[in-house]
C-alpha cells in the first residue's frame, strides 16, 4: 500500500488533512513569500491546533514536498509547490467556506504588513578582514529595489544597523531617491 502524504496514525485523517490544507491554502492564497512563523499565527490564534502539532504537519508537508521552505536570517521562507497545488486542487473542498474567509480576512488585515516582513532583508557576517559587512535590501514584487552593503567595525553595530533597516527602510529609499535624481 502506497504512502499517503495526507494521513498520520495519531491524528485522525480527517484531521491531519483539515490542518495540511489550511497551510496550503493559505500558501496558495499568497503571491509572496510567507514565514513559518506568519503561518503558525495565524494557525494558533485561530486555535486550529496547538504548536507541537503545528511543527509536525510543517515536517510532513516539506517532506513531502507540498511546500518548500527557504532560511532566510533567523526567518523560515514557505512557499507550496506543485504538488501542494495539486493536492489543495483536489481536497480544497474539505475546507469550509468560513475557515476560507477567515484565512482571506486574515490576508486583508495583514498583507502589507506580510509583505514588508518577507521584502525587507537584512543580515550580517564577519568579513575576512574582521569587519562585519551588513547586506541590506528591499524587494516589491521580486524587483529589487534597493541593495546596500556597509561594513562597520564591529557587531553590534552591524545588529543594530540590520534592526534600524527593519524599521527604517522606507525613509532611507525616499531619502536616496530624492537625492540621486
Amino acid at each position: 500500500m502506497a504512502h499517503d502524504p495526507l494521513t498520520q496514525d495519531s491524528l485522525s485523517q480527517d484531521s491531519l488533512t483539515f490542518y495540511k490544507l489550511i497551510i496550503l491554502y493559505m500558501l496558495n492564497r499568497a503571491d509572496f513569500p510567507i514565514t513559518k512563523a506568519q503561518v503558525a499565527d495565524f494557525i494558533l490564534e485561530q486555535g486550529y491546533m496547538d504548536f507541537f502539532t503545528l511543527q509536525k504537519v510543517f515536517a510532513q508537508l516539506l517532506d513531502s514536498q507540498m511546500l518548500s521552505a527557504k532560511s532566510v536570517r533567523n526567518r523560515t521562507h514557505l512557499a507550496i509547490t506543485e504538488e501542494g497545488r495539486e493536492t489543495l486542487y483536489y481536497f480544497q473542498s474539505r475546507i469550509s467556506s468560513s475557515t476560507k474567509e477567515k484565512i482571506d480576512h486574515f490576508f486583508r488585515e495583514n498583507e502589507m504588513d506580510m509583505r514588508n516582513e518577507v521584502s525587507i532583508l537584512s543580515d550580517y557576517y564577519k568579513s575576512t578582514s574582521g569587519e562585519y559587512e551588513t547586506h541590506l535590501s528591499a524587494k516589491e514584487r521580486g524587483v529589487c529595489l534597493v541593495d546596500i552593503t556597509l561594513s562597520v567595525p564591529d557587531e553590534e553595530t552591524a545588529a543594530a544597523i540590520c534592526d534600524n533597516w527593519q524599521k527604517k527602510n522606507q525613509a532611507v529609499y525616499q531619502h536616496l531617491i530624492e537625492q540621486l535624481f
